[in-house]
């Protein structure tokens, strides 16, 4: 079966039809990116049009023919450049109609009388800027620069823009040192490396928008709706995490006194402002490294990884005073609240998560059957060696 160029003009417009039209359906999936997926398909159908353009510029007046072609394509590339864009809210309209207006003045000056620098050099170029400028934002994203399919998004947009690059620069020197002949296997691989670019362009864009709502419905499934603060399986999950490494670790368990109460005299959105408050003042005091959470009720959990029990024992004590403090600020919820604290110690780190607990635990209830609103600690864990 051989091939040619118009056949790979039609595969071309199917592949970017179909990909404008499934992204337009994926929209109703993704309403926080409805409008990145409406660019998308917009430079889909752009490019298709250009595609169908191209295969029909001989029958316009030249250079308007070409001219007309490279306008619409390259409208089509800014459009999916101004996508990638508004992925981190970063939108640069005026790159694309920058542009656009200077290869259409280049067109209109200079293309009845150097139209083959203009196709050879400037409308290949015009191509690679757009593409270049979206491997960049890709690279430089901090929204998508976690995800697994970001460095293959940066490596399409990227080859792309660089075969262009390459064609504008050697594509000269080929046709004077082998004749326009070579023409015709430069435009076949064009059309080939278009194709693939037809297809992987619109997948790994579709990849980046689904990753990233998979992403936030993980840490949403890990997060506490009340306080923002980790729950107790995100707590596990991290926990595991640092426990392997080996380092003594201190497990801080609070517990709200009298939180029932509170709820019962204030109401139940006076208690959630109190729980609220305790996470704020609870993350305000720790390390970034130490991981709080809400265990559920009033009580929370802070794991302080490379902290022995007397410097835990501190830290919990700065925690609970803090916290009763700001409860019991006129200018705040002018409440007296206090916590109960327990602190359980792994020397050796590799006791897990569940012993920890069960060891702090026991500190907890000591605090509240002592008087509350106090501190205790449990004897110094030495976890078994695997």
């Amino acid at each position: 079966m051989r091939i040619d160029v118009p056949t790979l003009y039609y595969l071309a417009i199917g592949t970017l039809s179909v990909a404008a039209a499934m992204t337009l359906w994926e929209r109703r999936s993704f309403p926080a990116r409805t409008r990145e997926l409406d660019l998308w398909a917009a430079s889909y159908s752009v490019l298709a049009l250009g595609c169908l353009a191209m295969m029909n510029r001989t029958s316009l007046p030249a250079p308007f023919g070409a001219a007309v072609t490279n306008l619409v394509m390259v409208a089509g590339y800014w459009l999916q450049t101004l996508g990638i864009a508004r992925l981190d809210g970063r939108e640069r309209p005026g790159w694309a109609i920058g542009a656009i207006m200077m290869l259409a003045a280049l067109w209109a000056v200079l293309g009845t009388w150097i139209p083959d620098i203009l196709w050879l050099h400037v409308g290949a170029a015009a191509v690679a800027l757009p593409c270049l400028f979206s491997a960049a934002l890709l690279w430089s994203s901090p929204a998508s620069a976690s995800l697994r399919s970001c460095p293959v998004a940066i490596a399409i947009f990227a080859g792309h823009g660089l075969f262009y690059v390459a064609r504008a620069v050697l594509l000269p020197f080929a046709v004077a040192a082998f004749g326009h002949d070579v023409l015709a296997v430069a435009a076949m691989a064009t059309m080939f490396e278009g194709v693939l670019y037809s297809v992987a362009a619109p997948m790994v864009l579709m990849a980046l928008v689904r990753e990233e709502r998979e992403g936030r419905l993980l840490e949403l499934s890990q997060t506490d709706y009340l306080t923002g603060l980790a729950n107790r399986r995100a707590l596990f999950r991290k926990a595991e995490r640092l426990l392997a490494r080996g380092a003594p670790a201190s497990l801080l368990v609070f517990d709200l006194d009298h939180f029932k109460t509170i709820n019962d005299r204030y109401g139940h959105q006076t208690g959630d402002d109190v729980l609220k408050l305790f996470a704020a003042v609870a993350e305000a005091e720790l390390r970034p490294v130490d991981v709080v959470a809400r265990l559920g009720g009033e009580e929370f959990a802070a794991l302080l990884p490379g902290i022995g029990r007397d410097e835990a024992k501190a830290v919990a004590r700065r925690v609970s005073q803090r916290f009763s403090s700001a409860a019991g600020d006129s200018k705040g919820l002018n409440l007296a609240v206090t916590a109960s604290v327990g602190v359980a110690e792994s020397t050796t780190g590799t006791a897990d998560l569940d012993t920890l607990l069960a060891a702090a635990d026991r500190a907890l209830y000591r605090a509240k059957h002592l008087g509350r609103n106090r501190v205790e600690l449990e004897p110094v864990l030495i976890a078994k060696a695997a």
